[in-house]
């Protein structure tokens, strides 16, 4: 089986002269549109890959700024563990400044163009940031009132020296500031009170003291802001007209030797003006006469007074 090919001769294309007169401006405009176009290709190129370098470098900057504020903020966790004797509080910036350094470290390792991590850290860098300023704002209310009750240790120091200097004399010059301290420290009682109660544990109209079956010292213990704070044991005493002590409250040291007390009581003292109330039941005959009160704390005694019964 035999196949033909028919093959048709090519026949050449003329162009005539008026067919050209029209086609070259086509071309040259052709041309000139292509070149207009890979220029402006080009200049975009050229304009995209500046607008990629300059966000780089903002990039690099940003990434510098951040760590420049890490480094800055490790600093200032640094300066204020020197401004403060609160060793709790020195922990807690201990503790954020190797959070910060940390932190630090990690945006050292990150990439300028890490988009994610940059992001990531900037968040914790504002965390940072709101947690200094609330230490900041913390530490100077702290040395405000330590100013302020530096001031104020100065004045009752000065109070007393003026006070020991007058009863003393010369000795007083000799006496140490932790002396002084000591002094201004002591607490002291005042208002006191003596209240006979009856078998209902009220107070009597009529105070008798075949009728009273429990006794009610109060007094206010007065605020002293040199005191330090913390629970206290106050003692009671309570003298009959006789002189002997209300007793069943145990003893308690007092100049190198051990008094009867009448009742005792735990006070928290917060440096603030306190009420207490301390009680003793009944268990002797009660005679008539001048019952003498005194309340002791620290080793010291602190307040006195004298009340009559019939």
């Amino acid at each position: 089986m035999s196949f033909q090919w028919n093959c048709v001769p090519l026949q050449p294309i003329f162009i005539d002269k008026g067919m050209k007169k029209y086609m070259m401006p086509l071309m040259v405009v052709a041309i000139l549109v292509l070149l207009a176009g890979a220029a402006w290709l080009f200049i975009n190129l050229q304009e995209q890959k500046q607008v990629n370098q300059d966000m780089q470098e903002l990039a690099a900057l940003d990434k510098q700024e951040m760590e420049n504020e890490y480094e800055r903020f490790a600093l200032q966790y640094s300066e204020m563990k020197t401004q403060i004797n609160n060793d709790s509080i020195i922990a807690q910036l201990t503790e954020e400044q190797l959070k910060t350094q940390k932190l630090l470290e990690e945006l050292k390792r990150v990439k300028a163009d890490d988009a994610r991590e940059i992001a990531r850290l900037k968040r914790e860098l504002a965390t940072v940031r709101a947690v200094l300023r609330d230490y900041v704002m913390q530490i100077d209310s702290l040395n405000r009132l330590n100013e302020n009750l530096k001031r104020e240790n100065t004045r009752v120091t000065a109070e007393l020296e003026q006070r020991t200097q007058q009863v003393v004399g010369l000795s007083s010059e000799k006496a140490s500031l932790s002396e002084k301290v000591a002094i201004a420290a002591q607490l002291d009682a005042t208002n006191i009170s003596l209240t006979l109660l009856d078998k209902k544990d009220k107070a009597m109209k009529k105070p008798k003291l075949k009728d009273c079956r429990k006794m009610q010292v109060g007094f206010t213990i007065t605020r002293n802001v040199t005191a330090s704070n913390g629970n206290r044991t106050v003692y009671v005493r309570i003298q009959n007209p006789g002189g002997n002590v209300l007793g069943g409250g145990g003893t308690f040291p007092y100049e190198n030797r051990q008094l009867e007390c009448s009742a005792r009581r735990v006070v928290e003292y917060t440096g603030e003006e306190t009420s207490v109330s301390v009680f003793w039941p009944v268990t002797q005959m009660l005679e008539s006469g001048q019952y003498r009160v005194s309340i002791f704390a620290d080793g010291h005694m602190i307040g006195s007074r004298t009340f009559s019964f019939e």
